[in-house]
């Protein structure tokens, strides 16, 4: 695990100028020592501050905006706080862990699914991480390249959180109390830890990893320091302070809460959206790989005039029906705890530790090994609650509202 591979000169054979998915095994001599490194996109490329300043900008997105609703509504400031915090914790530390695993006998994974195949056998392949990617053994990963700037990081976090400490102040009316039946207590309060840990990981580790310069496992680690210190103090903070000033009244969506200059509301709304688009370039990664291997031409440069040609078609498609779907379900908040009980558990909690067990099983203590089967016991029955959970939602929402309904 610790072992980085070669020295950093043999970064430059992973480098291909062309669309082609297999220059990478002509580079080397017709092999690839590398399990699933081939790729149509530039790798081990990146600095550690380029992919820690992507994780802030793209967690820090415009759903950040929907998480004082979603995360401590249903579980109060109590329970609220210290599962925003254990959540974090875990969180970060999982990470910490996988990143470990980008390199593993020499070997070095840039996908989730090869990371998996490899240790546990093409049984693993077929888990929520493979529902995301295409079935070809062509698949690329998208070149992150440097993070983009994004100006909403001040709108998400600083504007909107001093208008609404201002706001928050004059409020006397606030209530914190938890609303509905003791049954509703419960399942929104787990559903409130899924919406939770969707905002600290993204289940995407290893595709990110691989655009990192080596050593990556060290550059890895010291991004994922940057998002859980200056990241999560934004979107904790955010949240934390529209609870605080609205209460358990508080909307899905902040700025529906705002008052003050119409120019002021429409500047958000606008920085919001732009924003939601360029982050859901890192969250849809794997989807983008798949339509640009089936899609772009081979043999031509990525970015030639028929390559640019099919991006912005297969872009646009992807986000116009994207964009529908979200516009349909006007109950889009319980998806988001849906995507982090049914995927996000066992992607961030429990093959990390199963990975651990199965790869350094034999040498590990024993107290590590206890430890590692605790999370995977844990997070494996806080994954089959949560999805419930998740899932109850969505039906009695779906009885509730209609199709493009304006809530």
């Amino acid at each position: 695990m610790e072992k980085e591979g070669a020295n950093e000169d043999d970064s430059k054979s992973n480098k291909v100028d062309r669309f082609d998915v297999e220059s990478v095994a002509q580079a080397n001599g017709g092999q690839n020592n590398d399990h699933g490194l081939t790729s149509a996109h530039t790798i081990d490329h990146d600095s550690w501050k380029q992919v820690g300043v992507l994780l802030v900008t793209t967690f820090n997105c415009g759903y950040i905006l929907t998480f004082s609703n979603l995360m401590l509504v249903p579980l109060g400031w109590s329970w609220g706080v210290v599962c925003l915090i254990l959540v974090g914790i875990f969180a970060a530390y999982a990470n910490w862990l996988l990143a470990g695993f980008h390199i593993i006998g020499g070997q070095r994974f840039i996908r989730y699914r090869d990371l998996m195949g490899f240790v546990f056998g093409e049984y693993f392949q077929i888990t929520p991480v493979s529902s995301t990617y295409t079935d070809t053994k062509r698949n690329v990963l998208p070149h992150m390249g440097p993070a983009v700037f994004d100006p909403s990081a001040w709108e998400h976090g600083l504007y909107p959180s001093w208008w609404k400490s201002t706001q928050g102040k004059t409020n006397k009316d606030r209530d914190y109390n938890i609303k509905g039946s003791q049954a509703d207590k419960v399942f929104h309060a787990f559903g409130a830890i899924a919406a939770i840990l969707v905002c600290n990981t993204s289940g995407l580790l290893p595709e990110i990893q691989s655009t990192l310069r080596k050593p990556v496992v060290k550059n890895m680690r010291k991004a994922l320091y940057v998002q859980y210190t200056i990241g999560l103090g934004i979107y904790y903070g955010v949240s934390i302070v529209g609870y605080w000033a609205y209460g358990s009244s508080v909307s899905e969506y902040l700025p529906k809460e705002l008052s003050g200059p119409k120019w002021g509301r429409v500047l958000i709304n606008a920085m919001v959206f732009l924003q939601a688009v360029v982050s859901q370039h890192m969250f849809i990664a794997p989807i983008h790989e798949a339509l640009d291997t089936k899609f772009l031409k081979p043999g031509e440069k990525m970015y030639s005039t028929n390559n640019l040609k099919r991006l912005f078609v297969l872009r646009a498609l992807l986000f116009t029906v994207n964009t529908f779907i979200t516009a349909a379900f006007p109950f889009m908040g319980d998806f988001v705890n849906l995507l982090g009980s049914f995927t996000l558990f066992p992607l961030t909690f429990v093959f990390p530790s199963m990975i651990f067990l199965k790869v350094k099983g034999n040498s590990a203590r024993f107290d590590q090994k206890v430890w590692h089967w605790s999370n995977i016991v844990l997070f494996s029955l806080l994954a089959v609650i949560t999805t419930v959970s998740a899932v109850r939602l969505i039906v009695n929402n779906a009885k509730m509202y209609n199709f493009f309904a304006d809530t």
